[in-house]
């Protein structure tokens, strides 16, 4: 049975936070709360605890882990080179994973066998807490079963790992609701390997030639979150995107011609949009307020779960509306990812 503590998100009690360090420090699984989403936490440099959570996850060998710590002195003995004093500075602790050098300290488990290794300062009081408190660094992919939408919620964790895990540390939603942007310093120049909540103009302050690529499962992955299908429900998922009328009313028709096949159909849609689908034979799901990214990455994945517990067949959702904000190119990642590349012009 998975022990439950439920802490304050702010100022978690000592004694629990304690008791999950320990949990951590003899080989426990621990579910924990970061900025971006639940991470379920192992001793990285324990080999036998690392294939437990691949085992409780079923996460293929392939897929690497972020390693996260409490501070720069954890962090050293793992890789070859420091990163960037000014990067850590600007944007440690918070959702910026760097990828960088690996030692030999780092087992293969986390690397998937490559040369390099993905590591962050997360910056939720909980997080923080509890990394402070074990003093180890900390292997923590999304709690959730490999390939589902992360989880943002303590009751997320316990829906996929129920009975699979030691421990999950409830710290309420998490405020981002999107995992941490990637870079890879290894490269020149530095690479965005995964988009998140620091965008690439606030990384461009620091370092004016990061772009970004499409990275490939054709080549030993250096980061999480890579793959064409990730993040996703169990039901189909269809995207569109355009101009939000057409895309009200694509949504409209795919949804009633779906309903006649005999589908049981969701609908992913801004809040404002949810009078369009009143009196309709279809579930719907609110994400957020259109234009407003932050509000739709906090609910991108409950309402994916939302649907997916309902029980429909096909879900058909609004794409992202071009605001110009900080996370709008990684909201397009996951939902892109989420339906397994079926993104349609409305």
């Amino acid at each position: 049975m998975t022990e439950h503590l439920t802490v304050d998100p702010l100022h978690p009690d000592s004694a629990l936070i304690a008791h999950a360090a320990d949990c951590l420090q003899h080989g426990g699984l621990v579910a924990f709360p970061t900025e971006t989403v639940y991470g379920l936490g192992v001793y990285a440099l324990d080999p036998d605890a690392l294939q437990r959570l691949f085992l409780a996850k079923e996460r293929p060998a392939n897929d690497p882990v972020i390693i996260h710590v409490a501070s720069i002195q954890t962090l050293d003995p793992l890789v070859l080179e420091t990163p960037w004093s000014t990067l850590t500075e600007r944007f440690w602790p918070g959702p910026l994973t760097l990828v960088l050098p690996r030692s030999q300290r780092v087992p293969d488990e986390v690397t998937a066998g490559g040369s390099t290794v993905a590591v962050r300062m997360p910056n939720h009081p909980v997080a923080r807490a509890l990394l402070n408190k074990v003093r180890l660094p900390i292997a923590a992919p999304s709690a959730n079963l490999f390939g589902h939408p992360s989880p943002t919620s303590a009751q997320h964790v316990l829906d996929d790992l129920n009975d699979r895990i030691d421990m999950v540390v409830d710290g309420g939603n998490t405020p981002v609701g999107l995992e941490s942007t990637v870079l890879d310093l290894t490269s020149t120049p530095p690479i965005i390997l995964r988009p998140g909540a620091i965008s690439l103009e606030m990384l461009r302050t620091i370092i004016p030639d990061v772009t970004t690529k499409i990275a490939t499962t054709h080549e030993t992955m250096r980061s999480p979150g890579l793959l064409q299908r990730h993040y996703s429900p169990r039901a189909s998922l269809v995207v569109y995107e355009g101009d939000p009328g057409r895309v009200r009313a694509r949504l409209v028709k795919e949804s009633e011609m779906a309903i006649a096949k005999g589908q049981r159909v969701g609908v992913l849609v801004p809040r404002e949009d949810l009078k369009t689908f009143a009196g309709m034979e279809v579930s719907v799901a609110e994400c957020g307020i259109s234009g407003d990214s932050a509000s739709t990455a906090k609910r991108l994945y409950a309402a994916l779960r939302e649907l997916d517990a309902i029980g429909v067949d096909l879900i058909l959702a609004s794409g992202v509306v071009q605001h110009g904000d900080h996370l709008e190119a990684a909201l397009r990642d996951r939902l892109r990812r989420a339906a397994a590349g079926q993104v349609k012009n409305a």
